[in-house]
């Protein structure tokens, strides 16, 4: 098959579209939605997310060296792309978007609530990359919904999780088959 050369950029997609909140739940906060974000690494466990230095949560993020990875579903779109697209200069992104703050085990930052899956973590690094730069967090506690629970771990296939493509939004689709069914034939 012929393939055609292309511009170099961020091609590396779906991405999870998921919604930061930083802060202090006593304080200043906010959300940020975010869709570069990824595992780093499994023992221990971090989290990366990518800012601009100008973004507002930036310096939230910073000054609390702590942040909230809150794992949207489809019924939350509205709420994440609201957050994706306006400041918190000049926004209360909780009461705007009909948010409601939850305290976190071992953050500062505040949780959403209606999130079905809440990540917190501190920050261990930050490293300068240009127009971003990462934020690499390890994470210290985690809640899910019960209904996501199979036995002690989150089910995916009953979540309806949110994914990013390109200035678009996506459900995360049908499973294909489960890790290691190549090897079964073996």
């Amino acid at each position: 098959m012929e393939k055609n050369l292309i511009k170099p950029g961020t091609l590396l997609y779906p991405l999870p579209a998921v919604m930061i909140s930083c802060g202090d739940i006593n304080g200043i906060y906010n959300i940020i939605t975010v869709a570069w974000a990824g595992t780093v690494c499994s023992k221990p466990p971090m989290i990366s997310i990518s800012i601009r230095k100008e973004r507002y949560s930036y310096q939230l993020i910073k000054n609390t060296m702590d942040f909230a990875v809150n794992i949207p579903d489809k019924n939350l779109l509205y709420a994440l792309d609201f957050c994706g697209n306006v400041t918190g200069k000049s926004h209360d992104k909780f009461k705007e978007a009909g948010l409601t703050m939850e305290k976190g085990d071992k953050i500062k930052a505040p949780l959403i609530a209606e999130c079905p899956i809440n990540i917190e973590c501190k920050v261990r690094n930050i490293i300068p990359l240009g127009t971003h730069d990462m934020f690499i967090g390890e994470v210290v506690s985690a809640r899910a919904r019960q209904e996501l629970m199979k036995s002690s771990s989150i089910d995916y296939d009953v979540s309806s999780m949110i994914g990013y493509i390109k200035n678009g939004y996506y459900t995360i689709g049908d499973k294909l088959a489960s890790q290691g069914f190549s090897l079964k034939k073996l």
